[in-house]
């Protein structure tokens, strides 16, 4: 009895509990994700003793329910949490979408009415037609009345086929516009929607109360990729590499000044670790083959990139004509050509995949306009063991001085501080709680703190002083290292609109130090490349993205930068020069076979010519190969690699030079073959 008696009074108190429909609450803060993002909303709310439900409506309906939490409770706490998908209430338009809806709707009226005059007008034609016998068998009609019924006809047709076209061509004007404000409504993702979010909190209290409270929660339907411009104005002069971020969301609602932060964690990635366990062998009837491993790619889906094209080689660097290029969304495929080239356009698949046979078949996320991909031989098919390395990153050494940005005034380099005000040293906590006017003089002294301080001159001349762990960007922005990712923090309040459209957002820009030189590999390429070596490059927080390249103010083309790579410097292409010619050829005069016993002999000779036709000299590297024996019975021997510089265990020629305006230089290199005469190899 006391039992049901308890039951009664908590459904009772449940019934009557106090209901806030639809309660002030706004997005402030905006963690946007390589690939979703984290929404906060601060919400006001009054509640009373009891149970309190607060009922938000008109969220986006791409919530990730689990991933709701709440906050800022004080004494209260959370008796459920409900989130549903509300199929009645529609997200809210703004006004340019209400216009063009009005405008598409105006539209629709008038090209129905057009559609309706013009079956009347032919409506009418009909009737005449079937309507212009005169007589009949036993009356004849006279003259005078015959030509009065033919000019009429005559009249009338006319009339009507002139209004006919006139009314088509007005009906014409409409559906191009119609065609018109469809397209822009489809670029600003307004289509009608059937669904939003609700999300309905239960909240007890012991005593009346205020809270402000602080709801997070992710979506998707957003992200975040880079982009960068690099400009060179000479090859003797720094680079000037500007970082910015293409800003994504079509979650429905609006972010309208909030606070950005930019990371680059995806917590859409499965995190469970893999489990190993023994392998066993045994005798099978069945050819089994191996399956590769899930694949470390860190590139991001881009979902603005709706043309790439790019070149297929294979791990000598030979490019791969026949290779099959699949787009698996659209259905679209491309095959390469001779030269491995291939591009494929009006794309909305999220990866491409690339086959050939004898080679593994290789799946990318479609992250750039312009995708290389090397394949690798297929180990089954060719009977070869891959020895697959890691390469760890060692984790540089933290530097002992910080940057201390003084808005206004030149960065300078500092050891960190204690403070100093009114001649008293004041700590960190304490610092950021002062009043700025009571602040007189500030000083920086030398191994206080390991703690990056960020400065800013009011105009009134007071240095005010912010502390928080890590640095920031040229744009006073702050960078936050986690153990896994990295958040850059947008100093100033930014926009966001929900529609198809990208949001761009400075992050950084840095001048470079960086050595220029030429690159050329003639056996892959007959082109020359003018390439930039970047050093301590991981110190900039790039990450794989696009590169815009300007040369001198002019643009000259697309390429991309990977930092994820583990040499010591980065290498950025910045494109072919057109004015230094490189050939490869094979000297016939050299070129020989010849039997001895029971081997085949063949002596083989090339020679690299370049030349400069720039007005100043350049440095360049040039590189070649000499083939590599895998068998015992196949030698490679004779080797005259001229002056290069010759990598044994790789087979790899280097040649460094510096070649003078409008001059040539030749770079000769020979060896021999033995093999069996009986067998076949690739040369």
């Amino acid at each position: 009895m006391k039992h049901f008696a308890f039951m009664c009074l908590l459904s009772t108190t449940l019934m009557f509990a106090n209901t806030i429909p639809n309660p002030t609450s706004s997005i402030t803060a905006v963690t946007v994700f390589s690939s979703g993002a984290e929404i906060t909303r601060t919400v006001k709310a009054s509640l009373n003793k009891g149970i309190t439900e607060i009922s938000l409506q008109q969220l986006s309906p791409y919530i990730q329910e689990n991933s709701i939490q709440v906050s800022g409770l004080d004494n209260t706490s959370v008796v459920a949490i409900e989130y549903a998908i509300n199929h009645i209430n529609t997200l809210e338009t703004t006004q340019e979408v209400k216009l063009l809806k009005d405008r598409l709707k105006a539209l629709n009226r008038h090209i129905s009415s057009q559609s309706n005059l013009i079956l009347g007008y032919k409506e009418e034609i009909t009737i005449i037609e079937n309507n212009r016998t005169l007589g009949n068998s036993t009356q004849v009609v006279n003259l005078e009345k015959l030509k009065q019924f033919a000019t009429y006809y005559r009249t009338r047709i006319t009339a009507l086929n002139s209004l006919i076209f006139e009314a088509n061509q007005e009906l014409r004007t409409y559906k191009e516009q119609k065609k018109a404000i469809t397209k822009q409504l489809a670029h600003l993702s307004a289509q009608d929607k059937i669904q939003t979010g609700a999300l309905k909190l239960k909240l007890e209290s012991n005593v009346r109360t205020s809270l402000n409270l602080i709801i997070t929660y992710n979506v998707t339907h957003a992200g975040w990729f880079p982009v960068y411009d690099l400009k060179a104005t000479h090859i003797n002069k720094p680079l000037h590499l500007n970082y910015k971020a293409h800003i994504y969301q079509n979650t429905g609602i609006n972010w309208n000044a909030v606070t950005l932060t930019l990371s680059t964690a995806d917590p859409n990635v499965n995190n469970v670790k893999p489990e190993l366990d023994t392998k066993y062998l045994n005798f099978t009837t069945k050819n089994y083959t191996s399956t590769s491993a899930v694949r470390n790619y860190r590139y991001k889906y881009n979902p603005y990139v709706k043309k790439i094209s790019g070149i297929v080689t294979g791990r000598d660097g030979v490019p791969l004509p026949g290779v099959k290029v699949m787009s698996p969304g659209d259905s679209k495929n491309a095959v390469t050509d001779f030269d491995g080239n291939y591009t494929l356009t009006n794309l909305h698949s999220k990866v491409l995949v690339f086959s050939y046979v004898g080679y593994k078949t290789k799946t990318i996320p479609i992250h750039s306009s312009a995708i290389n991909v090397t394949l690798d031989e297929d180990l089954a098919v060719l009977e070869e063991v891959a020895v697959i390395g890691y390469a760890s990153k060692k984790k540089k050494q933290e530097q002992q001085n910080f940057d201390v940005n003084i808005r206004g005034t030149s960065t300078f380099k500092q050891a960190l501080p204690l403070y100093i005000v009114d001649g008293q040293h004041v700590e960190t906590s304490e610092f950021e709680k002062l009043d700025p006017n009571r602040i007189a003089s500030l000083e920086v002294l030398k191994d206080a703190t390991s703690t990056a301080i960020y400065c800013s001159r009011a105009s009134n001349g007071v240095i005010v002083v912010t502390t928080k762990q890590g640095q920031y960007t040229s744009n006073g922005d702050f960078v936050n290292e986690g153990i896994t990712t990295i958040n850059f923090e947008i100093k100033k309040q930014a926009s966001v609109v929900s529609n198809t459209d990208t949001t761009v957002i400075p992050v950084d820009s840095f001048t470079i130090p960086a050595h220029f030189s030429y690159y050329a590999a003639p056996i892959v390429n007959e082109n020359v490349f003018l390439t930039a070596k970047i050093g301590n490059w991981q110190r900039y927080n790039l990450l794989p993205g696009e590169v815009n390249v300007y040369f001198k103010g002019q643009y000259s083309g697309i390429t991309h930068i990977d930092p994820y790579k583990t040499t010591d410097s980065l290498t950025v292409s910045l494109g072919i020069d057109p004015n230094v010619v490189i050939k490869r050829r094979q000297i016939d005069n050299f070129k020989k076979t010849n039997f001895t016993g029971q081997n085949k002999v063949v002596n083989t000779a090339y020679e690299i010519k370049i030349k400069n036709t720039k007005t100043v000299p350049i440095h360049i590297v040039i590189e070649d190969r000499i083939p590599l024996s895998q068998h015992k019975d196949i030698k490679v021997e004779a080797i005259n690699y001229g002056t290069s510089s010759y990598d044994a265990k790789k087979g790899l020629l280097k040649w460094k030079s510096q070649i003078a305006p409008n001059q040539s230089e030749t770079y000769p290199f020979s060896y021999t073959i033995k093999y069996p005469k009986h067998k076949r190899i690739t040369l």
